[in-house]
């Protein structure tokens, strides 16, 4: 019997079993501590190699830094304007490959202008910048998926953004990238590797590694939903903890292999209809550029890059960050934004190999693979489009490793060609929506979002709402979402606590004014039938979820970063 990709609570406890060794399955080839985008893209690699693959995560699957970027899949542009060429043809593969055939479900092209200030040198020295940005999208394995960049007029970009200023402006050029769901993401690509026979257990701390001489063997850890304690053997493993690297180190005693400098950038989310425009806009600012992206029925407008030495967990965007943002964006709208205009915000920090003296915008977002000790094997850096390529030098340090010890010859990388789940049949039931609408009775465009989130793992969905109707409503307080989205994601996606769901499994957390209060009760009542809560449980993950919305509120009244952080921390996870 195949292994399934749901990561249901029952498939936790099988995980967390054949992980001590209790299910005579014999210890691990590797183990990936970090369940971000990296710790995920690592487990695929190895599993798919055929090695005996596991995965610890402290927190929720992308909990940290990879449900608060962008969200944009793309080459990057700035870098390309650094000379960084390489990492920029990088990603652009990496880019085609998302779109076209492992994730075209997820992956969608987005337009952008980038606006012409300067009459004159600017058009050519851009236009040149972006052939080459298109150029090398084009030159590789995979197609190149969205569609060339063109020059636009001032009048032309009036037409396409009726509420950007274009009196300052001489024009401007209208470029492709693509963005994704960041934390969909990562999840799918957990739940791939579950599929092809990795074990994945949220909310397990690693506490230490478990030592033969030097080398190490394993690690010690705690399953923090029943503070059990236990040891996982592994031959290798591999350290993606992102910002928390240094940490590791230290659990290791490692003098420091790689150093690695945690930088905040915070966004902002607000109704679409305040900005009147069919593409998003790249502005430059001082120190950085600043993405105005559309983002469904809202926008997402950031971000910031700067350093931050405060609690990892949870950073805290503050009023002065919000403020920079604000200011920035209505410098180039004809209406501008507020506060009140804004529904969501969220802060995240990149992992960012550090050791200059330079300002953390200029920091390079290359990754490094090094093995500290023997049997460990660390990586750091990089970006969310590259994960693919980052989870491919994580397992070939494994291999050579896996090698010289206990002789284990290791297949090639072969994710290039491993579709994630629900890329299988979107584009037939996407052929197939309306016919899938008369038979579910939804509306066309609920159809089109649960494509648009599941792929051909829609009939999952439509399965749930045959057998059980009323999971065919639309969420109290959250209508964009149904019922049945957050019973699957506890039966299917790892979901375990309200926060999961309210804030990766769905975005309500930053699509709502509320920030998701008001659907926090009906969501929890239906996280509790799947799992169990009673009604005391349930009431506790309501109250904390209130709490947790009022800490961010309050943190982001405050002037200064270390007066937004003890704000937020105020209130600690629920586990």
């Amino acid at each position: 019997m195949s292994p399934s990709s749901a990561l249901s609570p029952q498939a936790r406890d099988v995980a967390l079993a054949t992980m001590q060794g209790l299910s005579g399955q014999g210890e691990l080839d590797v183990l990936v501590v970090g369940g971000g985008v990296v710790g995920a893209g690592t487990a695929l690699d190895a599993v798919t190699r055929g090695l005996n693959t596991g995965l610890l995560e402290q927190r929720d699957l992308a909990s940290g830094t990879s449900s608060r970027s962008s969200k944009l899949i793309h080459g990057g542009l700035r870098y390309l304007e650094m000379l960084d060429f390489g990492l920029v043809r990088e990603a652009l593969q990496e880019r085609g490959l998302l779109l076209t055939r492992l994730a075209p479900h997820l992956v969608r092209p987005v337009p952008f202008l980038y606006p012409l200030t300067h009459r004159g040198w600017e058009r050519p020295y851009v236009g040149a910048g972006l052939a080459l940005y298109d150029g090398m999208a084009m030159v590789g394995k995979s197609e190149m998926g969205v569609p060339r960049h063109r020059h636009l007029l001032r009048r032309q970009v009036a037409r396409i953004a009726p509420d950007f200023k274009t009196e300052a402006i001489a024009g401007a050029i209208k470029y492709y990238d693509c963005q994704v769901d960041d934390a969909r993401l990562v999840m799918t690509i957990a739940r791939t590797a579950a599929a092809h026979g990795a074990h994945v257990a949220t909310r397990v701390r690693v506490d230490g590694f478990l030592r033969e001489g030097e080398r190490v063997v394993g690690v010690r850890a705690t399953d923090l939903e029943t503070q059990d304690e236990f040891e996982v053997r592994a031959r290798v493993v591999i350290n993606a903890a992102g910002v928390w690297t240094d940490e590791i180190q230290e659990m290791v005693g490692g003098r420091g292999s790689l150093h690695v400098q945690a930088s905040k950038g915070i966004h902002l989310v607000v109704p679409r209809d305040r900005i009147r425009s069919e593409a998003g806009f790249i502005v430059r600012t001082e120190k950085s550029v600043l993405f105005v992206i559309p983002w469904g029925r809202h926008w997402i407008i950031g971000t910031t890059d700067t350093p931050w030495s405060l609690d990892k967990a949870h950073p805290a965007a503050s009023k002065a960050d919000i403020d920079y943002v604000l200011g920035h964006v209505n410098a180039i709208l004809r209406e501008p934004l507020d506060h009140e205009d804004v529904e969501g915000v969220y802060a995240g920090l990149r992992p960012l190999l550090s050791g200059e003296s330079e300002p953390t915008s200029r920091i390079s977002r290359e990754h490094t693979v090094v093995t500290p000790v023997p049997g460990l094997v660390m990586i750091a850096g990089g970006k969310l489009t590259t994960y693919r390529v980052m989870g491919k030098d994580a397992v070939d340090a494994a291999a050579h490793s896996l090698k010289t010890t206990v002789n284990l010859t290791t297949r090639d990388s072969i994710t290039h060609r491993v579709p994630l789940v629900g890329a299988a049949d979107w584009e037939t039931r996407t052929n197939q929506r309306v016919m899938l609408a008369r038979r579910s009775g939804l509306h066309v465009a609920r159809i089109d979002h649960l494509l648009g989130r599941y792929g051909g793992l829609v009939d999952d969905l439509l399965a749930l709402v045959a057998d059980r109707r009323h999971l065919a409503l639309p969420l109290e307080g959250a209508e964009d979402y149904l019922a049945a989205e957050v019973v699957y994601a506890v039966t299917h996606e790892g979901a375990r606590h309200l926060d999961d769901l309210l804030t990766r499994r769905t975005r309500i957390s930053i699509e709502t004014f509320d920030r998701g209060v008001a659907a926090a009760p009906h969501v929890a009542r239906l996280m509790a039938e799947e799992l169990g809560w009673d009604d005391a449980r349930t009431a506790d993950e309501v109250d904390h979820y209130r709490r947790r919305v009022e800490a961010e509120r309050r943190s982001q009244r405050q002037t200064t970063d270390q007066e937004a952080d003890e704000a937020r921390v105020s209130v600690s996870d629920i586990v």
